[in-house]
């Protein structure tokens, strides 16, 4: 019986799969992170076309549940810290009127309301345990998906296998930012005889 077999082994160890797939996640994220942000260190590694990483097929298919559920998440997040940052005192930190408004009713308000948003963050901390690639999902990604209910990737099959094992590779990426333009119909002229 193939009782709760669900997904691809991926020739590792359950715990070694976990790790693939945080990672691979945490990856395709952080190709969204700014040129400015990198260290001189990291030039290097700057992907050449941001929201998009070239895997194989199957560890593909496997990270895109992950991956989708994290945007999912950082979207319901949207809404709740909309609503804090309405709230939220324009009063330094540290100063009497902070103080003041930290010790008020209104603070208590805001720390409701922002409640379910650290939760969702800390969720997606523990789904893919990178706060930095958090930070880009919550800040950059989750905005441009707030529309959208799923499908937040698309995994393209590449024709040429990888060197050394010829295994199948794929790309995943993030929807939305190189679509193909749907070309509007030319209505010919007709013929009249």
């Amino acid at each position: 019986m193939r009782h709760r077999t669900k997904g691809r082994k991926l020739g590792r160890n359950p715990n070694h799969q976990r790790a693939l797939l945080k990672s691979l996640a945490s990856a395709l994220f952080l190709t969204e992170k700014e040129e400015d942000d990198y260290l001189e260190s990291e030039k290097k590694m700057i992907p050449k076309v941001p929201g998009r990483i070239v895997t194989t097929v199957e560890k593909a298919k496997e990270v895109r549940p992950l991956v989708e559920k994290c945007i999912t998440l950082a979207r319901k997040a949207l809404k709740h810290q909309r609503e804090a940052d309405a709230m939220l005192s324009k009063a330094e930190r540290g100063t009497e009127q902070w103080k003041k408004w930290r010790n008020s009713d209104n603070w208590r308000k805001w720390n409701t309301t922002v409640a379910p948003a650290v939760a969702y963050r800390r969720r997606v901390i523990q789904l893919i345990g990178n706060k930095e690639a958090v930070d880009i999902l919550f800040a950059v990604i989750a905005p441009r998906f707030e529309d959208r209910n799923g499908g937040y990737t698309r995994i393209l099959k590449l024709a040429t296998p990888r060197l050394g094992d010829a295994g199948r590779r794929a790309i995943i990426e993030l929807v939305g930012v190189r679509d193909r333009a749907k070309k509007e119909k030319v209505s010919l002229p007709t013929i009249e005889n």
